[in-house]
């Protein structure tokens, strides 16, 4: 099981879903959840877009899978081909600068 990071543990609810994105200003907890997501991918594994919809879309409550997908690549966690039909985990992928 995934551990929630305690910087953002109350922006979850009772069943570990997000339930609201951090603001551009709190660019500390948009990383926190942005690690917290990362780890819910095997790094053995290639994604289809709708597969990593999917998987984010049940630890969230907001409906905006297409941000934190964006987010994940952006920091570098996860990587997409040009086309965006595959996305695997980068393996030993430092968090960077969204």
């Amino acid at each position: 099981m995934t551990t929630i990071p305690t910087i953002i543990k109350h922006l979850f609810n009772e069943e570990n879903q997000l339930t609201q994105w951090p603001s551009k200003k709190q660019k500390k907890k948009q990383q926190a959840a942005i690690e917290y997501f990362a780890q819910l991918f095997d790094a053995s594994k290639q994604y289809s877009e709708k597969e990593v919809s999917d998987l984010l879309n049940l630890h969230h409550t907001f409906g905006d899978a297409a941000l934190l997908r964006r987010e994940l690549v952006g920091y570098g966690l996860l990587d997409r081909t040009k086309d965006c039909r595959a996305y695997w985990l980068v393996d030993g992928a430092e968090l960077r600068e969204g």
